[in-house]
């Protein structure tokens, strides 16, 4: 794609216009599509993404977020079907009324236009943004970080083929080119793109916040804590910590600090045992340090330090913070939650629930691991980000976070008094 003709934002937001005259059977059609020829060309995505990992340290926390393997692009096929089979989120009538006049007046769902995704080494987020933007009628701009160039432009090329073949412009679908040039243009898009949403680490997401002429969404940056309460089972404790920290490190929903009460520090070394099978590096305070050390493999277990809470590791690391109640775990997370996903153990219910009522999150567990913050796994048939903001999105962002809304009005010649 060295010699790609990159087209003008103006003229994908020309052409965003003619996916309002797709009807929901086409749409599914070229999704399915998209999801044969993925599976047709599995050994070249391969090839491709071969060539970025070479570029990158497999000791770079980004190199478990760049790889693809036979059975992830898989997975990624299902996405795409499931995203097919999926309602349409476009045209549904949110509200209706007469007014006393006769005016008719609906609430419509209707797409935002053209979306811009600006992400890091995750080249499946190609494919889950344009099955996603598609099925809701959006075009979508695509810009990926250098560490996944190859992958990147292999996927968008299978993309875009596939739309041409079947007579819908392939700009819908648009990569821009590496560099941060690409970037600022972007985001100063504002008489083209509707919205802006970054994917990635807490510094992306902080340069297109303070960068922006468009409004901006913000997914990515997790900072995930679990509480284990007084009251909390230690069997369920143990398999829900070594999945949240485990399953896979490098996503947003992995665990990055175990808040533990104090009473419950003699049950420390069982909860963190299968952690340290998986060496697991704890930067544990005082007093968790002092409860894991006759235990936890010595090389693996560290002082914590200031820098150690508020950090999102995305690697085979994990801090710990010893608590004397409820109300100072909450304290902790407030200071230090980046408001994605937050977990609590306890058999205690009115512990729970207000844990559920007083912690500020997207997504708010109790007796489950963060690792099922995820579009897919909440049935939404794959995900374009986790929003940690408050606005018509929040939490993992699918079909419907993708429609705006217009209101129509039909009369019958009244005139406003």
């Amino acid at each position: 794609m060295d010699d790609y003709h990159q087209p003008t934002f103006q003229l994908v937001a020309e052409v965003s216009k003619s996916l309002n005259l797709l009807d929901e059977a086409e749409i599914n059609a070229i999704l399915e599509a998209i999801a044969k020829e993925t599976e047709s060309k599995i050994h070249y995505i391969l090839a491709e993404n071969q060539k970025d990992l070479q570029r990158m340290d497999t000791g770079n926390p980004k190199y478990d977020r760049l790889l693809l393997n036979e059975n992830r692009i898989k997975d990624i096929v299902k996405d795409i079907r499931n995203v097919a089979s999926l309602p349409c989120p476009v045209g549904k009538t949110l509200m209706h009324k007469t007014l006393p006049n006769g005016l008719n007046i609906s609430k419509i769902t209707v797409p935002f236009g053209v979306i811009g995704i600006i992400f890091e080494a995750r080249p499946n987020v190609c494919f889950d943004v344009f099955s996603l933007c598609l099925k809701s009628g959006n075009a979508c701009i695509l810009k990926g970080g250098s560490d996944a160039r190859f992958s990147n432009e292999a996927i968008t090329d299978i993309i875009r083929n596939v739309l041409d073949e079947n007579g819908i412009n392939p700009n819908i679908c648009t990569l821009l080119p590496n560099g941060r040039a690409a970037t600022s243009e972007l985001l100063k898009a504002r008489d083209y793109v509707d919205l802006i949403i970054p994917r990635g680490g807490s510094e992306l997401i902080e340069y297109v916040r303070k960068n922006s002429h468009i409004p901006v969404i913000e997914t990515g940056a997790g900072v995930c804590h679990t509480y284990f309460h007084k009251e909390g089972d230690t069997k369920k404790g143990r398999d829900i910590i070594t999945n949240a920290k485990t399953r896979k490190v490098s996503v947003c929903n992995s665990l990055d600090c175990l808040i533990i009460d104090k009473d419950r520090l003699d049950d420390l070394n069982f909860l963190c045992e299968d952690l340290a099978k998986k060496d697991v590096v704890i930067y544990a305070d005082n007093a968790s340090h002092e409860a894991l050390f006759q235990y936890y493999p010595y090389d693996l277990l560290k002082k914590a330090d200031k820098e150690s809470f508020g950090t999102e590791f995305l690697d085979y690391k994990m801090a710990i913070k010893t608590v004397s109640n409820i109300e100072e775990a909450i304290n902790h997370i407030s200071t230090y939650s980046s408001k994605h996903s937050e977990a609590i153990i306890s058999e205690d219910k009115d512990a729970t629930k207000l844990f559920e009522q007083l912690v500020d999150a997207a997504c708010i567990y109790s007796n489950a691991p963060t690792s099922f913050t995820d579009g897919a796994q909440f049935g939404l048939g794959a995900e374009i980000g986790i929003s940690t903001q408050k606005m018509h999105a929040r939490g993992p962002m699918a079909l419907e976070e993708l429609c705006t809304y217009k209101w129509i009005i039909e009369g019958d010649g009244q005139i406003r008094v």
